[in-house]
């Protein structure tokens, strides 16, 4: 495994996008297309750990998703069944801890299972996270944390008048989870999908035209050296970055 140096994002985030337009090109149907995208997560979550980020957060299924023909839904659950019934074994072998991130208890109970299984199998690994983002949608997410945060304001637990962003975050579905510094979206679209919008308010952004199920290593290097070129200033200018030598 490579050595991280500062240059290499801790967290890369992944809308992953274009398996059902990679299948259309070729003459297939879309799950196909979700299929491929399947290896692309495998080849993904390896790449990104050999490449020295420390979690790495794939956009797997949204809750505007459920919108989608039932058949591609029942379809995309199949594959997120199999794919966790395959992967338990290799995360592992291999050291890697399992998160989700969204409403994963609306999901199918074979699914919930496995991701149980895996999550529980893996949670003492520390040195790599994998995070699905399954059932998931950011505004969703602020709903969800809101009416968790107004209970605990009603409970006496939180004082509304010391409310902060970090009191706050904690009622987050990410909120032991480190912010990402990287968000890449793939198959040239230019949005973010409702995907992270709290949390990647300071992440770097990278689209790349490169259809999903044909993303590599050698395309997740490209947007890791992209990203190394930036000047991340949080709010500050440069030259408080960097300021000059006296």
């Amino acid at each position: 495994m490579s050595s991280p140096s500062p240059a290499v994002p801790a967290h890369v985030a992944i809308i992953m996008d274009g398996n059902g337009r990679w299948a259309k090109s070729r003459g297939l149907p879309r799950i196909e297309g979700h299929r491929r995208g399947v290896e692309s997560v495998r080849t993904a979550t390896y790449a990104a750990r050999d490449l020295g980020v420390k979690m790495l957060t794939l956009y797997a299924f949204s809750v505007e998703n459920w919108s989608r023909p039932p058949n591609e839904v029942g379809a995309l659950m199949g594959l997120l069944e199999l794919y966790l019934k395959k992967e338990l074994a290799t995360f592992v072998r291999d050291r890697v801890r399992l998160r989700t991130i969204g409403r994963t208890d609306e999901l199918p109970a074979g699914v919930q299972k496995h991701l149980r299984a895996t999550i529980e199998e893996t949670r003492h690994f520390t040195d790599y996270t994998l995070v699905l983002a399954l059932n998931y949608g950011a505004r969703t997410e602020v709903v969800d944390a809101a009416r968790a945060y107004a209970a605990a304001v009603a409970a006496g637990r939180e004082k509304l008048n010391d409310s902060s962003w970090g009191t706050f975050s904690r009622y987050l579905t990410t909120a032991d989870l480190p912010d990402p510094d990287l968000v890449i979206r793939t198959s040239g679209e230019k949005r973010v999908s409702n995907f992270l919008l709290l949390q990647a308010a300071y992440a770097e952004f990278v689209f790349t035209p490169v259809l999903w199920p044909d993303f590599t290593k050698s395309d997740l290097a490209a947007a890791l050296a992209e990203f190394a070129t930036r000047e991340r200033r949080f709010g500050l200018t440069s030259e408080q970055l960097r300021p000059a030598a006296k």
